[in-house]
């Protein structure tokens, strides 16, 4: 792979990523110029990024937990605040931990936990939408994991009930009315369905905390992540389903996860 090391390279750079409005240009400018193996490559990146695309979609890639993990077209982008919800989830898995990641997206909060639980884990991992199921299979790979595409809990094998240990549900928590607020990257570029969480944000998280009971053994844990404000709402939507439930917060990457315990 070419390594472009010219500064006049790297200021043009990014300058036309801070004239089209990217906030974090330089370190985009770096992630560019270290991932683009030609000049034409990085010309096609560059008026990608600079055209709105979102910048892991550009490179095909995003840096999570210390991994890095694929990202297709169209699949949500892992954010830095969900490495709080793969961090509390790690913690809480055990050596040989039956752990299911629902709604799993490209796979990286499952690939997460894979990594830093320190032992191993048997780890089940799906989700609806199949370009994400793909990519998630690619990210996973080595783990040891099995991939199942479908509606949460119905995509899941029935010899699941009563097993799962772990249970992370990164599941959509943006109220229908507030999609048309997010920015172009994600309301452009990212699939509908891994972002709308119905009229309050919850209409996802009350599927999931309904059935889980059937799924979890005693004992087990739902982790979720929800906004601030939502918070409240979400503890009563678990609570309401018969699980103890509590939240954790990390104001460094602003982030709220929910734990909730099957009794």
């Amino acid at each position: 792979m070419r390594v472009f090391t010219s500064a006049a390279l790297r200021s043009s750079v990014v300058s036309r990523l801070r004239a089209a409005g990217c906030v974090f240009a330089e370190d985009e400018a770096r992630i560019l110029l270290s991932t683009a193996a030609t000049s034409a490559e990085l010309a096609a990146m560059v008026r990608a990024r600079t055209q709105g695309r979102p910048l892991e979609h550009v490179v095909g890639w995003a840096e999570f937990a210390g991994l890095r993990i694929a990202v297709d077209p169209g699949v949500f982008v892992p954010r830095r605040r969900s490495e709080f919800l793969a961090a509390e989830a790690a913690r809480l898995a055990g050596p040989g931990a039956l752990v299911v990641d629902l709604c799993c997206g490209s796979g990286a909060l499952g690939a997460a936990v894979a990594a830093t639980a320190g032992h191993p884990i048997e780890l089940y991992a799906a989700d609806v939408d199949p370009v994400a199921v793909r990519c998630a299979r690619r990210n996973l790979a080595g783990t040891g994991a099995l991939l199942f595409e479908g509606d949460l809990f119905a995509a899941l094998p029935e010899a699941l009930r009563g097993r799962v240990e772990v249970l992370i549900a990164n599941v959509p928590y943006v109220p229908t009315g507030d999609l048309e607020l997010l920015p172009p990257e994600a309301r452009l570029h990212e699939a509908r369905p891994a972002l709308d969480g119905g009229a309050d944000g919850l209409d996802v998280l009350r599927r999931v905390a309904a059935a889980a009971p059937r799924w979890l053994v005693a004992g087990g844990a739902l982790l979720f992540e929800t906004s601030e404000r939502q918070a409240a709402g979400a503890l009563a939507v678990a609570r309401a389903a018969g699980l103890a439930a509590a939240v954790s917060r990390e104001e460094e990457l602003d982030a709220t996860v929910v734990t909730a315990i099957l009794g």
